[in-house]
């Protein structure tokens, strides 16, 4: 049985990527090429660095409007239309594997797909009919916390359920604008401590879930996430491993904007 992958994604800055930046180009490549690599999904489940609330949130409903929450950009950047529908059963079981544990979670009946959901899935899925939910973050950003939501759901019987964490691996929109000195070194510091954590056979799932924790520890990790809400959608993704215990894999590395990215990848037990 295909029960499908876990994937962190870079979603680049704002509607950038769908409006023809050349600085995305790689994003948008590595995006539509993952996608091809992988059998239809027959469910997409999101965790987007653009929603944050105060306890786990799941969007329940069956039919979703675009939540344009950017601004300063032209009037094309707010003419996208992803009618993709919704899931409400699928929602529904997240909700349940959330409260079994003790989480808290909240049914979401109004909200809007902010970019970080359908910037990346306009270009993996344009046709826009496979189903999507989207879980939020939790104010406070508690790594923990989000590894424990990722291991609640892990269980999950969906089966080819693809879930996203949508966020970048670099975020730091003021070092982007203007790149102190020893910028790329510090960025390959940060990406080489998650390759060492997340991608090498060699460290135990106890000692990769811990260093997430402390991630604040890592080398150059505050230089590269000032605020870590674009780094806790792994959390979760890596929360979900938890059924195999197995290491990530680089689905594809790039630049933005100038700016190394990683996009890691675990297959669904």
């Amino acid at each position: 049985m295909n029960n499908g992958s876990i994937i962190y994604i870079p979603h680049g800055g704002g509607p950038m990527p769908l409006l023809d930046d050349p600085a995305h180009d790689g994003m948008v490549d590595g995006l539509r090429e993952l996608a091809k690599s992988h059998a239809k999904p027959s469910a997409i489940l999101v965790i987007s660095a653009h929603w944050e609330t105060a306890r786990p949130t799941v969007n329940v409903k069956s039919s979703h409007e675009l939540l344009f929450d950017y601004s300063g950009f032209p009037q094309q950047a707010y003419d996208f239309h992803y009618p993709a529908p919704g899931e409400p059963d699928l929602a529904t079981r997240i909700f349940e594997k959330l409260a079994e544990v003790g989480l808290d979670p909240h049914l979401e009946h109004s909200r809007g797909l902010d970019h970080g959901v359908f910037v990346p899935l306009v270009l993996m899925y344009p046709d826009a009919n496979i189903p999507i939910v989207e879980l939020s973050l939790v104010r406070g950003l508690d790594p923990g916390l989000h590894i424990q939501m990722g291991k609640a759901i892990a269980s999950l019987d969906w089966p080819n359920l693809m879930v996203i964490g949508s966020g970048m691996s670099f975020h730091n929109p003021r070092a982007i604008a203007s790149p102190p000195a020893g910028a790329q070194e510090l960025n390959r510091q940060f990406h080489d401590w998650l390759d060492t954590i997340l991608v090498s056979p060699d460290v135990p799932f106890e000692q990769r879930s811990a260093a997430l924790v402390a991630w604040e520890e890592a080398p150059a990790a505050r230089f590269c996430h000032p605020r870590e809400e674009h780094l806790i959608p792994l959390h979760v993704c890596f929360g979900m491993s938890a059924g195999s215990q197995t290491p990530a894999k680089v689905a594809f590395e790039t630049e933005i904007m100038g700016t190394k990215v990683t996009c890691l990848e675990w297959e669904r037990e």
